[in-house]
């Protein structure tokens, strides 16, 4: 979770003729702790400074060997966080800032496809709709052999991300194989947003619309509120949110989202600094805008709900009366910031703890269900996300199998879309009044979810239940 940054307080001389002034009232002993107090503080930091200053100029000036200057300062940054011995607080080097900023904007700069690595190369496993890949004709399963007429044999498959991505409005020259062609693109690469936010309305109740939320970055309050209004278009009254294996993210975000279901003035979280000095927030318009959710709701969570997707469940349950269903959360309670350097490094720091509306701490406690309820279903469903065809091989495949196998039918779970994958979807969409073509269109996929939610997803089955 991730707090607005803050800047440091710069003092003005008129600040510190203000200072001056109010010396005069409080007096000359007033004074003089007041002072001392602060000098006592800044000799104690000047000297561990100082000591810090020593030891990195004996290094750079005696070792036997060359030194670089930012690995010195890089490495004494790293060493004083982690003696924090907090898993949250960390030194980010330039590649981490920029997928750490990327995973709270759900957005990156690139030409939109997923790819792995196996023997035969680097291979396209998934493409993103709308993307330059897709108006390009990419497809699933072409080899990567060159980006901008240089080979990539040797190269890890981070490096070649990185020289897939770039800069907004830039071109990308791309060789690769599809099946026995080589062909060469010019793609221009442009931002792709990620949804945060999936729904539908039941396929049985069809005054029931299912929100799934995966993560709280800059846009889920929009496409929240715009999922919200189209599933009401579409006869939802009743609602079941889904922050399994949320992580979390921006604490606006959580904030925003609380807002809508709690009436105004009601306590959505707090936060407690290191003195122990407590902020409430409350339920209000400068959050949710005035758009407000009052249907009949339930919140499904589980071990890997954490951080805002806590926030946003505990005020729900605390001060909306929202029952809970699944397991235990993931249990994260503590505030980050993050300190940006001109080197595009940053520190994520943590700063304070968070608390429950009723001011329950649940780091490493988590929290509890209303209802439990054990599910193997595969929650995320942006992990499955997209069209599959004879010849795909990818982990999504095999989720897709797996999911098959477990409704029923007769199917290999190798994570290669061949025949028998093939003529098993076909079957699905004969029975199910869908296009027979043995695809996995979007429209398949749905379906195929749907059901499998009724079926194995006894979380959902109870959330449905409770509102009944």
């Amino acid at each position: 979770m991730r707090k607005e940054r803050r800047n440091t307080k710069k003092y003005s001389l008129g600040v510190v003729v203000l200072i001056g002034v109010l010396a005069l009232f409080i007096g000359a002993s007033g004074m003089y702790w007041l002072l001392n107090d602060q000098l006592n503080a800044l000799q104690k930091t000047n000297k561990s400074l100082a000591k810090i200053s020593t030891v990195y100029q004996a290094i750079s000036d005696n070792y036997y060997q060359d030194v670089k200057a930012n690995k010195l300062t890089d490495s004494a940054i790293e060493g004083m966080v982690k003696s924090l011995d907090d898993q949250y607080s960390e030194y980010l080097d330039k590649q981490a800032t920029k997928n750490l900023n990327e995973t709270i904007s759900s957005s990156f700069v690139g030409i939109g496809v997923e790819v792995t690595k196996d023997d035969q190369g680097v291979k396209i496993t998934a493409i993103t709709p709308n993307s330059p890949a897709q108006t390009a004709d990419l497809q699933k399963g072409d080899i990567i052999l060159k980006i901008d007429g240089k080979k990539i044999d040797n190269k890890s498959l981070n490096q070649v991300t990185k020289l897939i991505k770039g800069k907004a409005n830039t071109e990308v020259k791309m060789t690769f194989k599809r099946q026995d062609k080589i062909l060469t693109k010019t793609l221009m690469r442009k931002e792709i947003n990620v949804a945060t936010v999936n729904g539908f309305i039941d396929s049985n109740d069809k005054q029931v619309g299912y929100i799934q939320i995966t993560s709280f970055s800059k846009r889920t309050t929009q496409e929240f509120k715009t999922m919200i209004k189209k599933l009401r278009k579409s006869g939802a009254k009743k609602w079941i949110i889904d922050v399994r294996d949320n992580p979390g993210g921006l604490l606006d975000q959580a904030l925003n989202l609380s807002s809508m279901f709690l009436k105004d003035g009601k306590t959505i979280m707090q936060i407690e600094d290191k003195q122990g000095q407590k902020q409430v927030y409350k339920a209000q318009a400068k959050y949710d805008k005035g758009f407000k959710i009052f249907e009949p709701t339930t919140v499904l969570i589980n071990g890997n709900s954490a951080s805002a997707a806590e926030i946003f469940a505990g005020a729900l349950k605390q001060s909306a009366h929202v029952k809970l269903v699944g397991t235990k959360s993931f249990g994260k309670g503590t505030v980050q910031t993050t300190i940006p350097f001109k080197d595009q490094t940053e520190l994520k720091l943590t700063i304070a703890k968070w608390l429950t509306p009723k001011g329950n701490w649940i780091h490493h406690k988590g929290l509890q269900p209303d209802i439990t309820a054990n599910s193997t279903v595969f929650t995320t469903q942006g992990v499955i996300n997209g069209n599959y065809q004879l010849g795909d091989e990818s982990l999504q495949v095999c989720i897709l199998q797996k999911i098959l196998a477990d409704l029923g039918y007769t199917v290999t779970v190798n994570g290669t879309f061949d025949e028998t994958t093939k003529n098993v979807v076909a079957q699905f969409q004969q029975e199910n009044k869908l296009q027979e073509n043995g695809k996995i269109t979007q429209t398949t996929l749905n379906v195929i979810l749907a059901k499998y939610r009724l079926l194995k997803d006894t979380a959902y089955q109870k959330a449905i239940n409770l509102l009944k």
